[in-house]
């Protein structure tokens, strides 16, 4: 007898002593059964009743995130990942634990309406709700026998703040996985000595950092990969324990990159190490190229960010576009990506002054570029699937100018899922000017994290000065 866990494998904070559920039979034994959803409910459903694990759940029972899209009338899924309150619907009732001060980490594509008007019955199971861009959002159905359920994720709520650190492994010379950070994705030393000459820069032991940046506040830690697309992420063996070890040492969102094909074996192994999202890089341009030549009506199917949004659900999937510059001549341009030329401004950096450009996608850790737009990378990843844009740029990577906000703005006029803001950020303003200036859900840096030039207690008191929402 005793508490049971139904498939999650990471986050146990608390130290509980549990059993996995690999039967029916254990359903009987279980005094208490825990459910942690990743996952579609259909996909779900279908793999509880191929192992015969659909069974009538008479034990206290604690259900978190999964089957909301079954209570959402539409089939328009809007996704809801990051950080929220929760607001106790009567105060007079046992608060649970919850306290309004509080926020909460979300992942998830579909919402339930808190409705009394028309649902009376239903919402007697609300215990807080949620702001939810432009309705309610039903967190914690409780007091309804042995159900009790949370929409956010407790495992991920841990202390956290509106910044949102990054670092970029990869083996270096020797095959140790390091942290590392370079100019316009070039992470070699420049300086030239007898034992650094062009060595792998390294900026240190990667859970240091994890526990590190989630003791300073981080909402979310974001672990790029950058030489994955060289071989299989299954026999990433380094870049899988770093992720196992950071979840045992972190309770905030992990967000691995790197992923190729096979997608749902890399993704499950990731899931399983302690992730909470897979970004997928070079293999989002290739499906995104297929989708064009097919006349942007849907995927094949076969595509990381379909066969993966379709089995863990689309909030497990960001899309990390890593796109560079191409200058052109304003006047004289008239090539297929006209309508998504940005100016340069009088006032702006030299470089930028009486040019135009486009943002050109590219593959292979910046390595390869190819015939496709930001704009187009983006639109085609919402179509396939994806739930979330992390918006890199190389020409901003490292030099501390600040976030492309001409980007970032071309970037959410194209989609309606949240844009994550990267590459640029060298000071506390750079984070004020990109919430300011950009409808954007959320930025992230790395560099300057990781060298201590600005630390996230620095960023989130300036976001707090200028009227920001940030948690403590």
């Amino acid at each position: 007898m005793g508490l049971y866990l139904l498939d999650y494998g990471a986050g146990n904070k608390l130290g509980h002593d549990f059993k996995w559920v690999t039967e029916p039979e254990d359903f009987h034994r279980a005094t208490s059964l825990l459910f942690p959803g990743v996952g579609a409910f259909e996909t779900a459903i279908g793999y509880l009743e191929s192992k015969g694990l659909l069974q009538p759940l008479k034990d206290p029972y604690f259900g978190i995130c999964i089957g909301m899209q079954k209570f959402d009338a539409s089939d328009k899924a809007v996704p809801h990942m990051g950080w929220n309150s929760a607001d106790l619907v009567d105060p007079n009732h046992n608060a649970e634990g919850v306290k309004p001060s509080d926020r909460y980490y979300f992942v998830h594509s579909y919402r339930a309406k808190y409705d009394v008007e028309n649902y009376p019955e239903a919402m007697t199971w609300v215990h807080t709700t949620s702001q939810y861009r432009s309705g309610d959002l039903c967190l914690r159905p409780s007091g309804k026998g042995n159900v009790f359920g949370t929409q956010f994720h407790p495992e991920k709520s841990g202390h956290a703040g509106v910044s949102s650190p990054a670092w970029t492994f990869r083996a270096n010379d020797h095959g140790d996985l390091v942290v590392t950070k370079g100019d316009q994705y070039d992470v070699r030393e420049k300086t030239v000595t007898a034992d650094a000459a062009g060595a792998v820069r390294n900026l240190g032991k990667p859970v240091a950092l994890a526990a590190k940046y989630f003791e300073a506040g981080a909402d979310e830690l974001c672990l790029l990969n950058i030489t994955s697309f060289r071989h299989s992420p299954l026999r990433d063996q380094p870049m899988l324990a770093v992720v196992r070890a950071a979840a045992e040492c972190v309770f905030d969102s992990i967000d691995p990159d790197g992923t190729k094909r096979p997608a749902l074996e890399v993704a499950g192994a990731y899931f399983r190490a302690g992730a909470d999202k897979v970004s997928i890089g070079s293999e989002a341009v290739y499906a995104v190229e297929r989708l064009r030549a097919s006349g942007w009506q849907k995927g094949d199917g076969t595509s990381a960010i379909e066969t993966i949004a379709h089995t863990y659900g689309r909030q497990a999937v960001v899309v990390s576009i890593d796109p560079k510059r191409v200058y052109v001549d304003p006047k004289a341009y008239d090539g297929p990506y006209r309508n998504e030329l940005v100016y340069g401004k009088d006032d702006g950096p030299e470089i930028e002054r009486n040019k135009a450009w486009w943002y050109q996608c590219t593959v292979s850790g910046g390595r390869e570029a190819r015939e496709v737009s930001v704009v187009e990378l983006a639109k085609g990843s919402e179509i396939l699937g994806a739930g979330e844009i992390l918006v890199n740029l190389i020409d901003r990577d490292g030099t501390g100018l600040g976030f492309d906000l001409d980007l970032v703005n071309l970037v959410k006029k194209t989609v309606s899922i949240p844009v994550v803001a990267s590459s640029g950020a060298g000071s506390a303003q750079h984070f004020v000017d990109v919430f300011q200036k950009t409808p954007v859900e959320a930025a992230l840096a790395a560099g300057i994290f990781h060298r201590e030039e600005v630390k996230i207690s620095a960023v989130k008191k300036a976001l707090k000065e200028s009227s920001i929402n940030v948690r403590d």
